[in-house]
């Protein structure tokens, strides 16, 4: 059976898997539900998705031969089979209901479902300092051109499309977006703080980044220096350089922070130097897992490691005796050959 993999296109519109940051102590709970419609599905895959903060906790795919909701992260799989049944029928159900909606959007446009088609809703909820209620957000996108989302104050929708625009009408009269809004002040709260408790060896913890500079020459004589940092969590950081105290944000290039596969992340920033001019070139790291933020420079030497004076001591004094014993040897060697040869 094929898997979902196989439509790479229709996988970047349908899942934003952009890392939730977690400044000032915020996590956040998000949860994803999409259903996709192309003609070689004989019926529209359904797939959930939830994260707290970058960290996938549970998933679910239609095509896969469990039919069920499954643990993503390992502090999640002592939850009982009676819990799994319960969030699988809420699933089932939140997704059938999304299928529904993009059954009518269609109907709008007076289009098939047999041809390519996405559909997603996306929701969740912040807490500060693991306890706080903060923000709130749900939004549904059908075929990236149809768009309506809960607002801020969660009392009224804003919408685009001529089907965002009917299902904004629909919901406004239901009443919807005070449904929504309990969900998420209330439920969603009260499971993202669970989540962290459960999960609280790894979502709370803090990795030290580990920092390097590389030096490269390029063909045409000028220096890439490459920062690079490494092994941090959690994924928010500051890496920057500088030329001589000021910042070279335009003529930096930076890749987004990225996993590791580990469980942590890494990211580099690079800059483009004339030769000799690197030592004007400072990379500045800023991280919740440094006591103070990190200046590196290329070609300064690292830090020597100092020996302890007693182990100096207990060097030298091992030295001596081996040195005695050698010499000690060599002379009764010497004696030994001198008795021989007088003997014989």
């Amino acid at each position: 059976m094929k898997n979902f993999e196989s439509y790479p296109l229709l996988l970047l519109l349908m899942v934003n898997l952009a890392i939730t940051k977690h400044p000032n102590g915020l996590h956040t709970l998000r949860i994803e539900h999409t259903i996709l419609s192309c003609p070689v599905l004989p019926e529209p895959q359904s797939i959930y998705v939830s994260y707290v903060d970058d960290t996938l906790i549970m998933g679910f795919n239609s095509r896969s031969e469990n039919q069920r909701v499954e643990s993503r992260a390992p502090w999640m799989n002592g939850k009982t089979a009676e819990y799994w049944d319960v969030i699988t029928e809420n699933v089932q159900r939140d997704l059938n209901s999304l299928k529904n909606t993009m059954k009518k959007m269609l109907h709008i446009y007076n289009d098939s479902m047999t041809e390519y088609h996405t559909i997603q809703k996306r929701h969740g909820c912040q807490v500060k300092e693991s306890i706080y209620f903060s923000h709130a957000f749900m939004e549904l996108r059908f075929n990236n051109h149809d768009y309506i989302a809960l607002n801020e104050d969660m009392k009224t929708f804003r919408a685009v499309g001529k089907a965002a625009e009917i299902l904004k009408e629909q919901w406004n009269k239901e009443n919807f977006e005070k449904a929504m809004k309990s969900y998420l002040m209330d439920i969603c709260v009260d499971m993202l703080l669970e989540y962290l408790n459960l999960g609280k060896t790894s979502l709370l913890r803090t990795d030290t980044p580990k920092i390097h500079v590389t030096h490269k020459i390029k063909p045409d004589r000028k220096i890439t220096l490459r920062c690079w940092v490494f092994n941090f969590y959690p994924p928010e950081i500051t890496l920057t350089w500088q030329r001589d105290g000021s910042n070279e944000t335009q003529d930096m290039e930076v890749i987004e922070t990225r996993p590791s596969g580990d469980g942590t992340f890494q990211k580099w920033a690079a800059v483009v130097v004339s030769a000799g001019e690197e030592h004007k070139y400072t990379c500045h790291v800023n991280h919740e897992g440094l006591s103070q933020p990190i200046t590196l420079r290329w070609g300064k030497d690292p830090p020597q490691p100092i020996i302890p004076f007693m182990a100096m001591v207990v060097a030298l004094v091992l030295g001596a005796v081996l040195m005695g014993s050698v010499m000690t040897f060599f002379i009764w060697k010497r004696r030994s050959r001198g008795k021989n040869g007088a003997g014989s």
